[in-house]
Formats: structure tokens, C-alpha cells, sequence
């Protein structure tokens, strides 16, 4: 019997080592660890729109935890294309960014700078949510600002042109997060669709 092949996880916009936390489901999977700042030691220091140092049909998964939001509108279709460049056919990416459409009364009730829910990085308003985390830009970490948004519809359109077969969304109300789990190849049924969001815990 041949030795059960090892899986990849690209961990797009890592951000530091010691930082978010990848799900369980990722546990006993390399990981390479990809960011453009170098301040955080990835272990491949490129830009989401060029992963050229990683292979075609490379990896079995792409992690993109908040960290498109950091690209401007025109620049997100060539980073999702890179990830599913790098993806094997059986493969999964999964980007996580903020809900601005849960914002809404936030704004309308003047409560911008209100918190809204505690990061492992600090409490998180809806400024941050819109433009990034002050706390890091003010220490001079100006990459983490924001410079596109997204409600439902408009990450969905995200993937209207891209080689993906299928993107199940998933909004994340206690987070103001939108998840969205696009496969390489269809999933076999619901079952299997909604179990793979679920082990992610998602």
C-alpha cells in the first residue's frame, strides 16, 4: 500500500507566527506560510496576487483568514486566480473577510469607534472593520488597512470569472465575518459541502 501523500496548506497573509489559529482540521498538514511583510518571518515572503513561488496544483488548501481585504477591488480576481493556480483538483481555498452589511446600524446610530467584539490583537470597532485596525496602522504596520470591502453579493461576484466549481458562503454573525468556501471541484452533495464548512469550524 502506498504511504498517504502529504497534505499542503498555504496560509495566505499568515500575518505573525504566534497569530490567528488555523482550525484543527489543518493539524498534521505542512504548512507554508505566505505574507508580503517581512516583519512576520513567512516562510514565503510574496504578494497575494503573485504566489509564483508556489507550483501549479500544489496544495491541498489555501487559508486567506482577513487579509484580501487588504487588496485594493482590481487586485482581488488575480489573487483568487493564484489560488486556485496553486490548488489541486481536489482542493479547497477559503477566505474569511469582514461583513460590512452588519455594520449598518453602527453607522446610521453614530457608533463608529464603538467596540464590537474583542480580537486576540484588541477590541475591534466598525473603523477598523472599514478601513483596518487603527491600533496596527497607527504602529506603523500601514499594510494592514483596508482598501476593498465586501457585503454577500459583492463576494460572491468575486468569483463570478473564476475557474472555481462551486463557492458555498456562510455569514458569521457573532465574528461580522463572511466565509467563503470555494472547491476546485464540486463537492459529492450538501452533506458534503456543509460538513467540510463545519469541520472548519465555521
Amino acid at each position: 500500500m502506498s504511504e498517504e501523500r502529504e497534505r499542503v496548506l498555504v496560509n495566505a497573509g499568515c500575518g505573525p507566527a504566534e497569530g490567528g489559529k488555523l482550525p484543527a482540521y489543518f493539524d498534521g498538514w505542512r504548512q507554508m506560510r505566505v505574507d508580503s511583510d517581512a516583519g512576520v518571518s513567512p516562510d514565503i515572503l510574496a504578494d497575494l496576487t503573485d504566489l509564483s513561488p508556489i507550483a501549479d496544483a500544489s496544495a491541498d488548501a489555501v487559508w486567506a483568514s482577513h487579509c484580501v481585504e487588504h487588496l485594493y477591488e482590481h487586485q482581488i480576481p488575480k489573487a483568487l486566480a493564484e489560488f486556485r493556480r496553486v490548488l489541486r483538483d481536489d482542493g479547497f481555498a477559503c477566505i474569511i473577510v469582514p461583513d460590512l452589511q452588519a455594520l449598518g446600524s453602527y453607522l446610521t446610530e453614530d457608533r463608529l469607534h464603538e467596540a464590537l467584539y474583542r480580537s486576540p490583537a484588541g477590541p475591534v470597532s466598525a473603523h477598523d472593520m472599514i478601513f483596518g485596525f487603527g491600533a496596527a496602522i497607527a504602529g506603523g504596520r500601514t499594510s494592514m488597512a483596508h482598501r476593498s470591502g465586501f457585503t454577500p453579493g459583492t463576494l460572491q461576484r468575486c468569483f463570478r470569472e473564476q475557474p472555481f466549481a462551486e463557492v458555498l458562503l456562510r455569514r458569521r454573525g457573532a465574528q461580522m465575518e463572511l466565509v467563503a468556501l470555494a472547491r476546485a471541484s464540486a463537492a459529492a452533495d450538501d452533506a458534503a459541502r456543509v460538513g467540510l464548512m463545519n469541520a472548519l469550524g465555521l
